[in-house]
């Protein structure tokens, strides 16, 4: 398989998404009654999912049938135009701005599945057949949200998020099929990889608001040093893995780094919002320890599992190793929710964390 390399307008595609996830991570800061609210959860996830998604489909396209051509750069310029309009509606107050997110979402995936059936119409043999089963089936989705139009209240977004769960599915369903056209594994690494440097800044931008907030305060300092030294260890985890331990020649769907990447990208936009919300200190002790926690658990949990099946055999982390760590976090998690600690011992016990679990699987 030739090697694939990401574009110049790739890269200004996933600039334009810097903004959505920016929008996504703040509705994390609304802070009510000393909680993160389960409403606030939620609109989290309803936010971030399909931002992920209609990111995913393009790029999921590229890797597989892109070219770089006048035309597809004329697609994804239109796209970019959706993007913003999918930006600019995002907000917890889901009614007011429904229509415009509406139209940039559904206007973003259908303009991938017309770009499935012109690769239809040019390619042959296994390719043919993927590029005719998106083509056919991801409108199966966008039909079903679309539906919500024609409601009010809950039942909209019952049908809107019954349709993107049903786009999201499809890959799953179709899996047998994906596998007789590979991803560019390395091509697919590298553009998760960038989009996890956007999660990345904004723990950068967590870290400025704290500095800023606080007008450059001792405490300030010290905890913005400690945040700093958590985000080179997730990031020395994480790309020192993609770069030097994984078998890019791997020919799979690539469904694993996908999925997966979710839940990497949950974690990492979560963290983000407990650096803000620890030097904040406005959340109930018990909350703060287990959202923080959390956060840290969801990530290794997800970049062990995205990583274990494309690792070099030699280069996998042993089992022991893993559950060990995973052992540390939970007791880090018990004791701290026992004994009640500062912030900054909080972010400290993290950062030692993922220094360790950084040596420990690179």
């Amino acid at each position: 398989m030739h090697e694939k390399k990401v574009t110049w307008l790739e890269l200004f595609y996933d600039l334009l998404f810097v903004a959505a996830v920016s929008k996504a991570t703040h509705v994390l800061l609304h802070v009510e009654h000393h909680l993160i609210s389960a409403e606030h959860l939620l609109k989290y996830v309803l936010i971030f999912i399909p931002i992920w998604w209609a990111w995913v489909g393009q790029s999921v396209y590229n890797n597989r049938f892109g070219r770089d051509s006048h035309g597809q750069r004329a697609f994804m310029a239109i796209e970019l135009f959706f993007v913003l309009i999918m930006t600019a509606s995002l907000d917890v107050d889901f009614d007011a701005n429904y229509v415009p997110f509406f139209v940039g979402y559904i206007g973003l995936r259908l303009l991938t599945i017309i770009q499935y059936q012109l690769s239809k119409r040019s390619e042959t043999g296994h390719k043919r057949h993927t590029a005719h089963f998106f083509g056919t089936y991801l409108w199966l989705g966008i039909a079903v949200s679309a539906c919500s139009l024609f409601f009010d209240s809950w039942t909209r977004y019952i049908l809107l998020y019954a349709g993107i769960l049903l786009d999201i599915s499809i890959p799953l369903i179709g899996r047998h099929t994906l596998r007789k056209t590979p991803i560019h594994t390395a091509h697919l690494l590298e553009r998760f990889a960038l989009f996890t440097l956007i999660l990345l800044g904004e723990s950068v931008i967590s870290m400025l608001a704290v500095l800023q907030s606080n007008h450059f305060t001792a405490s300030s300092v010290v905890f913005a040093v400690l945040a700093f030294v958590l985000v080179i260890a997730i990031w020395w985890q994480y790309f020192e893995n993609v770069e030097r331990h994984l078998d890019k020649s791997r020919q799979t769907a690539g469904q694993t780094i996908i999925y997966g990447h979710l839940f990497i990208f949950f974690s990492l936009s979560m963290i983000a919002a407990s650096i803000q919300l620890l030097m904040q200190n406005e959340l109930d002790y018990p909350y703060m320890v287990v959202f923080t926690f959390g956060s840290a658990l969801l990530y290794c949990l997800s970049v062990m599992f995205v990583f274990h099946k494309y690792k070099f055999d030699h280069l996998k982390t042993p089992n022991k190793t893993l559950a060990l760590m995973i052992g540390l976090l939970v007791l880090l998690l018990t004791a701290n929710l026992l004994i009640e600690t500062s912030p900054h011992i909080i972010l400290g016990e993290l950062t030692l964390f993922f220094v360790w679990f950084a040596r420990k699987t690179v």
